[in-house]
């Protein structure tokens, strides 16, 4: 089982033990997306959702996951974050619009963010369908996918294609 991580010498799962890893800057940025029908994308823009802004809660929602993320993901360390920043911007799509959320996250540790930075970006997307669902509940999350990171062992990523 010495190939597997995160598995013991009994094949049972394990979180691995990083303590022996340099303390880097690590930085990841993740993509996540809504589609949403004009209805809603009108609601959203104009702040006339019945249950409030919904980009300000869904940001919140996505900054406190974040920093929850090593309580729902199995075998995710929990490391202090020293950054977290989401952003939106609407892409109009035919009769529909897309909410493209980024969610970049930073710390200084010895383990990576990209989970976080995942994380983060998926409770956004989900916040948003949770606001919205009394108004049409055939919203679509788009894919989530991590766009770059820095640091650490393996080295840095950058995804060089956009995913659709």
């Amino acid at each position: 089982m010495a190939e597997f991580t995160h598995f013991n010498e009994e094949g049972r799962a394990k979180m691995v033990d990083v303590s022996d890893k340099p303390e880097t800057v690590r930085t990841a940025v993740a993509h996540s997306s809504i589609t949403v029908n004009k209805d809603i994308y009108v609601r959203i823009t104009e702040n006339k959702m019945k249950k409030g802004d919904v980009l300000a809660v869904a940001q919140v929602a996505g900054v406190m996951a974040c920093k929850k993320t090593a309580y729902i993901i199995p075998m995710c360390h929990p490391i202090p974050l020293t950054g977290i920043d989401l952003s939106f911007n609407w892409e109009p799509d035919g009769e529909e619009y897309i909410l493209n959320i980024t969610a970049a996250v930073k710390t200084k540790g010895n383990t990576g963010v990209e989970m976080e930075a995942l994380t983060a970006a998926s409770a956004c997307a989900l916040t948003v369908y949770d606001m919205c669902k009394a108004v049409d509940k055939g919203m679509v999350i788009g894919k989530t996918y991590l766009v770059e990171k820095t640091g650490g062992k393996n080295g840095d990523f950058k995804r060089e294609e956009k995913v659709r």
